[in-house]
């Protein structure tokens, strides 16, 4: 790794290794920029990610695209961090992670960003090594893998949970990136899904694999199933999967207020490991 003189600088290809030790002080925490990292977020020309630097060894980061996520961040590299994180305000969407270092940086940087839209404070991040049929859950042997056929029977499905969650469609115009998007998680064998009839009826895709952890994320059950006590053993077989095929290590983050998703993450094993924070602007 190069030392610097200035105690933040962006990072790049020499720095994959500093970057993955920081993110696997806690896989559950940082598993979406390890993940991104491992894809090549930090190759020759990026601007993905700015590091903090103490006696020239990277001690925090943050990452920049798409969204705005802190990783192993402290008081002393919050103003540091949020002076580049101004820089590059136009391509974020929102401010996301650990609960402290996300209100921390946000408290730098905020002025410079729109209003937020929604502040979601308090997400409680959920985590299991231990499949879900170890600890006496039913599964459904009706979750699979998508296939690449059904990429336009999961794109409504994907759509809705998306509108749900954030509050606007995740595509306007053309869905062609946004269908793009669904068909690489799909060739990745990264969604879960049950279908009936024609139509995608439960879903769940693996978002991020790193450091022997993934993350799951976009799960939905159709609206009209909902409340029949289905759900824990769709996504406990969804879960059970995920960490057969890619991580032994699953985790997830949910909004506090959710109480019937955190009631089935329960059920299915799932404990509390950490507190995550998302701004949406």
């Amino acid at each position: 790794m190069l030392r610097t003189r200035h105690p933040t600088r962006l990072l790049g290809v020499d720095d994959v290794d500093a970057a993955l030790d920081l993110c696997a002080r806690d896989p559950a925490a940082h598993v979406f920029v390890a993940s991104r990292i491992l894809d090549g977020g930090l190759g020759a020309g990026s601007s993905a990610a700015y590091g903090w630097f103490e006696e020239g060894r990277l001690e925090s980061l943050v990452w920049t695209i798409a969204n705005v996520v802190p990783v192993e961040t402290t008081p002393a590299s919050w103003a540091p961090l949020a002076a580049q994180v101004r820089k590059v305000r136009r391509r974020s969407a929102s401010f996301l992670g650990p609960r402290d270092e996300v209100r921390g940086l946000w408290q730098s940087a905020g002025p410079d960003f729109p209003p937020p839209r929604a502040i979601r404070a308090e997400q409680p991040l959920l985590a299991t090594a231990v499949p879900p049929s170890r600890r006496g859950v039913a599964l459904d042997p009706r979750v699979r893998p998508a296939t690449l056929d059904e990429v336009d029977l999961v794109l409504p499905a994907a759509e809705h949970m998306f509108t749900q969650e954030i509050g606007y469609r995740p595509y306007t115009g053309s869905p062609a990136f946004y269908r793009d998007s669904i068909r690489r998680l799909i060739a990745a064998g990264r969604t879960y899904v049950v279908i009936e009839d024609g139509q995608v009826i439960f879903k769940a895709d693996v978002g991020s694999v790193a450091l022997g952890a993934c993350q799951i994320q976009g799960v939905w059950l159709t609206p009209r199933l909902r409340g029949r006590g289905l759900a824990a053993s769709l996504m406990a077989t969804a879960l059970e999967q995920a960490m057969l095929d890619h991580a032994p290590l699953a985790t997830l983050y949910v909004n506090d207020y959710n109480a019937p998703a955190l009631s089935t993450y329960r059920r299915i094993g799932m404990e509390r490991v950490g507190t995550f924070s998302t701004i949406l602007f």
